[in-house]
């Protein structure tokens, strides 16, 4: 007796899904699984098992994209740029010492031309791992 191709999919589908809640796989197995099911309703009109392969493959990637496109987190940007003050002179292209929140922190000028003096107000512009990257106070106004 031979298998029906949709039960194929329905039992490859199933497995996906479930492997999802055992393993998890930040949801590229239920992905693969949910294309699986896609496919299934598609084997009954398209009975070529090449082409639901390949149909299975380029859903599954575009499920896994667009998941991880909707589930990745937000990337906190600085919304406003925060004051610091050298500690150390940062010479041009080099890195000196800032404190900001309390904290002493290693800081390079975001222009690698430009040498920042002792005891000056930066902003910070970002952050590059424990490096801050700043511009100076009297630059920007």
């Amino acid at each position: 007796m031979p298998i029906n191709v949709t039960l194929l999919w329905l039992i490859a589908g199933t497995m996906l899904c479930l492997m999802e809640l055992m393993l998890p796989t930040a949801f590229v197995a239920f992905m693969m699984g949910l294309s699986a099911f896609v496919v299934a309703v598609i084997s009954l009109v398209i009975p070529q098992l090449s082409i639901q392969a390949v149909l299975w493959l380029g859903l599954s990637t575009a499920f896994i994209l667009m998941s991880r496109r909707l589930l990745s987190p937000k990337r906190k940007q600085l919304q406003e740029a925060f004051v610091a003050e050298t500690l150390t002179e940062i010479p041009a292209g080099r890195e000196g010492r800032v404190i900001y929140e309390g904290n002493s922190w290693r800081a390079r000028c975001e222009d690698r031309y430009l040498e920042i003096a002792p005891s000056q107000k930066v902003y910070v512009v970002r952050r590059e791992g424990t490096t801050l990257i700043v511009m100076p106070e009297d630059l920007l106004h």
